[in-house]
């Protein structure tokens, strides 16, 4: 860095009083004799103290909720919680996210765009491209980062997912960790979704080892209050800034039984009337304008009436599972802000509730999934015909288990169109007000006069981190961690808290997730939509005017060519600005892929003992030859136990002993095939091994493979690899040695299925990846 720069950086730094993370040795002024009756003594402040009287603050984010779903802004889903924050706060009713999760948590926590974060998409899909690498830049501090060189405590819960894929194991850096972004505690999921009952968790930097099966809700909930108490019993002059992330409401939707039951028959009218319903309680709260209509239906959306009996039952269902997980959400949150009125904190509370990341969820599929994001990732793009209707009848078998620990689901896109009302589309399309309109709740009662207030601003989520900083009365320091920050990029809400009738401030607003794209300027909107595997320049768009045309319902683009090419100019000039360019085609084609920690390395050993491996961290084994080897002893013939298991109950992969012999379980979707050797495990010393002989077919129907175990290296088993087993890849659990350690991927065992034996290590080695070696490597 040129000297100049930085110096004239600090002597800014200096200027303002603010050292950021900088407690340096003080000059001592006292005295010192011989003894201490000759001696004066000199007590040194801390030099970061917070402003007296600054408020704690608690911001909440919710996954995967969509502007109609909550009774605050209209919906039908309960939460009294939410709507006593709104009715003592501040209703925002034109506040924007980015359409998908970790591009939106990015820019919450920095103020800036997605882009600018480098969080363009996913971890998980990182790219060499500044816009896309994942690697949130230091120069660009998060909201924690700021408020604790304001002398706060900060503390994160829940869901993170901005944390590079090859830094999540625990070699680290830690650096990009919520404990390495200037959070003091934290307790959560590093990825986008876990079992809501058997959660991957971490406290730190230390994977959770226990699991008894509480809720995932309440555990955020217990932890948000004993940090809470810790801190205001030792210092309770002192604010803390609290981060709660659920993982409700992203599938898995999973929640106790009596919160389903509050909800059965609730929903028997469908979605068709819910829609109504939402749009008329909207109206009537002045969450919309009178003249607003509901548009069609998004496509391949069939009206509620022309459903099969069948078919309004499971919808049902799965709708008064994701109501009941939504209002245990809401109880759960409550508790936490009973908790702050019990230890009179709440009067100077600044808590800001974003309710959804995006708009609802798309990835339920038209019929709804049980077994998670593997059903996600099948299609499943019929909504009609025959494979369509085998699907509707092997769903139903499973009707009592929807929303139980045993089962991991997501409702039908019927319901992810109601839950949007009134907009069109959902979740990932950045083009649509459907996948990028969130309410928003502003709840502080020290400063907020105009107590059930609304407000139609124009906002972005990157606006939340300034808004944060000029409530709380804090100071941005020009250099944090010795990098000198950059501006913030969203405009604080400050200026809206005192005056509903102010003109918005933020005009310009670009949106980009997978190639879908669109751009706002005073009130006008162009947007594609863009379809993967299509050339990005015969993208169609639209052009819409949201000041007449709430909901994007009239398309200008042929009326007002003029307009449109000026906001597409627009948007090339953001994106250029941003780092939005190169155009990402495609969602889920690339996810996970080349992102593990174990990338270049043709053997990978592992030892028992190890933590589990987040799932798209660890060793690849999808759709590529390896070869398993356990070294063991087995020091008795009842011995068992995983020896290598990636996955869950849903989705995974399990390489064990059981019952004195060798085998390989695959689990797909909840289903199970096993291959077993054809003798016992004998005792002593014994390599147990298992190879994957994988080919790429070059047609379709082609054999990918044989799949063999071995002991001893003596063939004791062996089965032709099947084309969906060829993809072992997990992402709720992750990979476990020894062990199977949260839900058990075969149905024959329980987990956490310890391995009885010795273990001393397991090595995966990969062959040449060519077609001649796959096929000289199979017998």
């Amino acid at each position: 860095m040129n000297k100049s720069i930085l110096f004239s950086a600090l002597l800014g730094l200096f200027s303002q009083g603010i050292y950021a993370q900088y407690d340096p040795t003080q000059q001592w002024n006292g005295k010192i004799g011989k003894t201490l009756p000759e001696s004066q003594p000199y007590k040194a402040e801390p030099i970061v103290k917070a402003t007296k009287g600054a408020p704690n603050v608690v911001w909440i984010l919710l996954d995967d909720v969509g502007f109609g779903a909550i009774s605050s802004f209209g919906g039908l889903i309960q939460t009294p919680t939410f709507d006593s924050l709104a009715n003592n706060g501040l209703r925002y009713t034109n506040f924007h996210t980015t359409a998908i999760c970790s591009p939106t948590r990015a820019s919450l926590i920095t103020g800036r765009n997605q882009h600018s974060a480098h969080m363009g998409l996913f971890p998980e899909t990182a790219l060499n491209y500044p816009g896309y690498d994942a690697r949130i830049p230091f120069e660009k501090a998060t909201i924690a980062e700021v408020l604790r060189e304001n002398g706060y405590s900060t503390y994160a819960l829940g869901k993170w997912h901005i944390t590079p894929v090859k830094e999540a194991t625990q070699a680290g850096p830690f650096n990009r960790w919520p404990t390495g972004r200037g959070f003091d505690k934290y307790y959560g999921f590093l990825y986008g979704e876990t079992d809501q009952f058997h959660p991957q968790l971490v406290e730190g930097t230390t994977p959770v080892e226990t699991d008894n099966g509480t809720h995932l809700n309440t555990l955020l909930a217990d932890k948000a209050i004993k940090y809470i108490t810790d801190q205001k019993s030792t210092s309770p002059d002192k604010p803390f800034f609290l981060y709660l992330a659920t993982g409700a409401g992203h599938a898995p939707h999973q929640v106790e039984k009596a919160w389903i039951d509050k909800y059965k028959g609730k929903f028997d009218q469908g979605w068709d009337k819910y829609r109504e319903q939402v749009l008329a309680n909207q109206k009537k709260l002045g969450i919309v304008p009178q003249n607003v209509v509901l548009p069609p239906h998004n496509p391949g959306i069939k009206s509620w009436d022309s459903l099969s009996v069948d078919e309004k039952k499971l919808f049902t269902r799965f709708f008064e599972v994701y109501a009941g997980f939504i209002s245990q959400t809401d109880y759960e949150i409550g508790r936490i802000v009973k908790h702050l009125k019990k230890l009179n904190q709440l009067d100077n509370t600044l808590i800001v509730l974003v309710v959804g990341d995006n708009g609802a969820s798309k990835e339920g599929t038209f019929g709804g999934v049980i077994n998670g994001l593997g059903e996600y990732f099948e299609g499943n793009k019929d909504n009609s015909g025959p494979k369509y209707d085998e699907r509707i009848k092997n769903l139903l078998k499973s009707y009592d288990k929807i929303g139980t620990e045993y089962s991991s689901p997501n409702y039908p896109l019927g319901w992810a169109q109601a839950t949007n009302t009134p907009f069109r589309y959902w979740k990932q399309d950045a083009n649509s007000e459907g996948g990028t309109r969130n309410p928003l709740i502003i709840f502080y009662p020290k400063n907020i006069k105009d107590k059930g207030g609304i407000r139609d601003q124009y906002t972005h989520v990157n606006s939340i981190w300034p808004t944060t900083v000029e409530l709380a009365g804090a100071k941005v320091p020009t250099v944090i961690n010795g990098y000198v920050q950059e501006p913030a990029e969203g405009i604080s809400l400050g200026y809206t808290i005192d005056n509903p009738k102010a003109p918005s401030r933020h005009t310009i607003q670009y949106f980009e997730i997978s190639g879908t794209r669109s751009i706002y300027k005073d009130g006008w909107k162009a947007g594609t939509l863009h379809k993967p595997g299509t050339p990005f320049d015969k993208d169609i768009w639209e052009l819409y005017n949201l000041n007449e045309d709430y909901n994007e319902r009239i398309d200008l683009a042929a009326k007002n060519p003029e307009k449109l090419k000026e906001l597409q100019d627009i948007f090339d000039s953001e994106a250029r600005k941003y780092n939005v360019y190169p155009l990402k085609d495609g969602l889920s084609t690339s996810f996970g892929a080349g992102q593990s920690a174990y990338e270049g390395q043709s053997t990978v050993v592992l030892y028992p003992g190890v933590a589990q491996i987040f799932g798209a961290s660890g060793p690849s084994l999808t759709a590529r030859p390896f070869s398993i080897t356990a070294d063991v002893e087995i020091t008795d013939k009842t011995n068992e136990g995983a020896l290598l298991a990636v996955g869950s109950r849903f989705e995974g992969f399990s390489f064990f002993v059981k019952e004195g012999k060798l085998q390989v379980a695959h689990n797909h979707n909840s289903k199970v095939t096993y291959l077993v050797s054809d003798r016992s495990v004998p005792t002593g010393k014994v390599s147990l091994r298992f190879d994957f002989n994988f080919i790429q077919p070059k047609a379709q129907g082609e054999s990918v493979g044989k799949e063999i175990l071995y002991i001893n290296n003596q063939k004791v088993a062996e089965k032709d690899i099947t084309p969906i087993h060829a993809y072992i890849f997990a992402y709720d659990e992750g990979l476990d040695v020894g062990r199977d350690q949260l839900t058990p991927v075969a149905d024959i065992y329980k987990s956490p299925f310890k391995f009885t034996g010795k273990l001393n290590n397991i090595t995966i080695n990969y062959p040449q990846n060519n077609r001649e070696a796959q096929e000289k490597s199979g017998e």
